[in-house]
């Protein structure tokens, strides 16, 4: 269905003297990454680092943003009211962002985490209250370069989703744009959700298997759902998530795969 498709990682979620996933080894496959904002996980330096080093190699950089829950790491549901989780919001944007000019580049995408990108699927109040966040900065940081067109982040975040979400419909009725993500390492329910992790079968971690079904989604635009019934799926991006058991396996195979199909592996939006 097309000829070519990013592929992005949740990144920067190591905290201190504890490590989670390869950072350096996934910023060699991905187009895209998602890093963490402190929230959910990631401490300042590891952000820094991570950012620094997603700049340097020309990946585009998003914030994905999430509850404050450092000990759930932020797949935990929270019932939080609405300008509080705009405030916070803003505040985890603004940290990454800071971090990615030092480096030389900026955050030109928003995508959340965990239970934040689960909840706002279906929670239109939780969804407006991330897109208000975005929108507010987005329309500040337009403001500020309007002045200076060549400078770096001179345009609105874009905002990445699960296709039909609430948190897409409320970014395209603010003047958002929109990208709509798939993902490798995880089950759908018929419906087109992702199965509960607390199931079995909801997180997928052959290499091959998941390849094959990422040459599927992207060929023909249809995967199968954990029941075994077909499942059409229309992505702009896919996601592997960095805590997955062998995530840099995974990438690898993806990226292997979809070249041997004939699909390009391209960021949506220039870094």
């Amino acid at each position: 269905m097309t000829s070519h498709i990013d592929l992005n990682a949740d990144l920067g979620e190591s905290f201190g003297h504890w490590r989670l996933g390869d950072d350096e080894a996934m910023l060699s496959v991905v187009t895209s990454a998602n890093i963490a904002c402190g929230f959910h996980a990631g401490d300042a330096l590891t952000l820094q680092r991570t950012c620094a080093s997603a700049v340097a190699r020309g990946i585009v950089v998003g914030a994905q943003v999430g509850y404050r829950d450092l000990a759930g790491f932020g797949r935990r549901r929270m019932d939080v009211p609405s300008d509080e989780l705009t405030a916070d919001v803003l505040y985890q944007v603004g940290a990454l962002d800071g971090l990615c000019r030092v480096a030389g580049g900026r955050v030109a995408y928003v995508k959340p985490h965990g239970a934040l990108y689960n909840t706002c699927v279906s929670d239109r109040r939780q969804a407006e209250a991330v897109i208000a966040a975005v929108s507010l900065w987005s329309r500040g940081v337009t403001s500020r370069y309007a002045v200076e067109p060549d400078s770096v982040g001179a345009s609105p975040l874009a905002v990445v989703g699960l296709p039909g979400s609430e948190l897409l419909t409320c970014a395209e009725e603010a003047g958002l744009p929109i990208v709509r993500e798939a993902f490798a390492d995880r089950a759908y329910t018929p419906e087109g959700h992702l199965v509960d992790r607390s199931l079995s079968g909801a997180v997928l971690t052959d290499p091959d298997q998941i390849a094959a079904r990422m040459v599927s989604l992207v060929t023909t635009g249809e995967i199968a759902a954990i029941d075994g019934s077909a499942l059409t799926i229309e992505a702009d991006t896919i996601c592997v998530h960095g805590d997955t058991p062998d995530a840099v396996a995974i990438a690898r195979a993806v990226r292997a795969a979809l070249a041997t199909a004939g699909v390009e592996l391209a960021p949506f939006v220039s870094p």
